[in-house]
This record gives structure tokens, sequence and C-alpha cells, in this order.
């Protein structure tokens, strides 16, 4: 029997400061990761619901849909965890005439967003990124510490981690560290 556990259900990190650090996990949501030739990114946009963003980096939203585009035929994309079954549904009816790779990561992955004044101190403490030059609305995959990381910049003092589980509690304490250490102005 598959045994769930939901890393970081529950926890939360703030410093004292109002608006200087806020980590917190986010409500849970469908995750895909999309593998599909460029010829049919309107095809997959139309069956997603959002278009998909053709240049790496790149984001877009439609409602609650979010894709990211991370290499130069790769998405991740995010949905509400009631759309999930219709999203699949599409994908597959249109696999005969537009062959991809839709795979479900949900249970796989944990979102966490990092938020505040001291939400760049934060990262940078684990994050080889100058996170001064990426650009509100933008994404990439990178590490922190050792573990593998999808960042997406959210706004100016908003950045959204999408990490695997087995990784998540080691993401969780630097971020924990960080925040005491920006709490006491070391």
């Amino acid at each position: 029997m598959l045994q769930e556990h939901r890393h970081l259900e529950g926890r939360r990190i703030a410093t004292q400061g109002p608006g200087v650090l806020r980590v917190e996990r986010i409500e849970d949501c469908a995750r895909f990761s999309l593998r599909v030739a460029d010829g049919n990114i309107a095809l997959a946009s139309k069956a997603f619901g959002c278009d998909l963003p053709r240049t790496i980096g790149a984001t877009s939203d439609s409602g609650a849909r979010l894709a990211l585009c991370l290499g130069p035929d790769e998405w991740q994309l995010l949905a509400p965890l009631d759309g999930r079954d219709a999203i699949e549904a599409k994908f597959a009816a249109l696999y005969p005439k537009m062959p991809h790779s839709l795979v479900d990561v949900s249970h796989r992955e944990v979102g966490i967003v990092v938020e505040g004044t001291g939400a760049t101190l934060a990262l940078r403490s684990a994050c080889p990124l100058d996170l001064r030059d990426m650009a509100v609305a933008t994404v990439t995959r990178t590490v922190f510490d050792k573990a593998q990381i999808i960042l997406f910049r959210e706004g100016e003092n908003r950045f959204r981690i999408e990490v695997w589980q087995s990784f998540a509690d080691h993401v969780w304490g630097i971020l924990q560290a960080a925040g005491r250490e920006i709490e006491l102005g070391i």
C-alpha cells in the first residue's frame, strides 16, 4: 500500500518584523511535466487551457493554471487539483495526432513560497544564482544547496520553489536557518 507523507504540512517561518520574511508550504496542486514538439505547442496550449510560453525561463498563466518553460521542449504545468483528470483526458485524446509526454508529478513535489524584503537574502544563502538578475515572472531550474529546485520569481519580493518531497525538509531547514540569521541581523 502506498503511504503518503506530506512534507512541511502546517509549517511556517516568519521573522518578527512585518514583511521581512515569510516562508510557507503552498497548497497542493496538480503538477505535470510536459514534453512536446515545437510544432504542437498551440494544440498543447489549448488542451491545458493556458498558452505555453516558447522562451526558456518564461511563464504564462490563465486563471489558476500556470505554465513554466524549462527547456526547448519542456514545461512544468500547474493547475488546481480538481482539474487533474480533465487535463489528462484532454492530452490523452490528442495523443494520436500529437505525440507527447505528459507525466503527473503531483506527488513528487511540494511548493514553498518565500516572500518579503528578506526573500532574496534567504534564497542567496544556498542558491548560486544572482537573483538580482532574475526578472519577475521568470523561472529557472537550479540548486538550493544540493537539492535541485525549480525557482519561479512571482514578484519583486516573492518566489516560489518547487522541490521534490524527498528534499523538502532539507530545503526547509536551510530557509529556517537563513530566517534566524536575517532576524538577528547577521
